[in-house]
């Protein structure tokens, strides 16, 4: 069904590893407006409900409000300054986070002219492992993956076989 959606691989490989961990009788807070990902969770039977679009770094209010049982967070992380006190501030147990991996030979996504979509951060994967584990979560399963393009060029190719994308699924440990 979502072979035609862009970002085709990306939305499958990410479709398939939250049904192995999240059952749709339990609630999402999905951090973020919504976007295609939250419809095609939504279309897939999930409860989901959306942040507003408040700046995280500054409020996470919406986050401490919630009541949903899992949290989601798609691509999200990279954009904040502190993704410290967004994950502290998580009162769900479940935890599911995809963040775009640091590539060796590309520099971090800078729009030119939107100032919102720049990564700030780009992981490395020991990274958000270290992130998660100050902040309380426990992983309990994790993915990675490429993402090729269709150009080419040097880049191009290393995009053939050089992760760019991972997954974690998290659980709170015991306070």
């Amino acid at each position: 069904m979502y072979e035609k959606t862009f970002p085709n691989k990306r939305f499958r490989l990410t479709l398939e590893f939250l049904k192995k961990h999240v059952d749709p009788s339990e609630s999402i807070l999905d951090l973020g407006v919504k976007n295609p990902f939250s419809e095609i969770m939504i279309s897939e039977g999930y409860k989901v409900e959306n942040t507003k679009g408040e700046d995280l770094d500054e409020d996470q209010t919406s986050i401490k409000n919630s009541t949903a049982e899992v949290v989601t967070a798609f691509e999200i992380f990279e954009h904040l300054l502190s993704p410290y006190e967004v994950l502290k501030s998580i009162e769900a147990n479940k935890l599911v986070i995809s963040v775009p991996l640091r590539l060796w030979f590309a520099s971090a996504y800078r729009s030119k002219t939107d100032t919102w979509d720049r990564h700030y951060h780009e992981f490395e994967d020991w990274q958000l492992d270290w992130l998660l584990e100050k902040t309380g979560w426990t992983i309990k399963d994790s993915a990675k993956w490429t993402n090729p393009v269709k150009k080419f060029g040097i880049r191009p190719f290393l995009r053939q076989f050089t992760n760019r994308y991972y997954i974690v699924y998290a659980e709170r440990n015991s306070k």
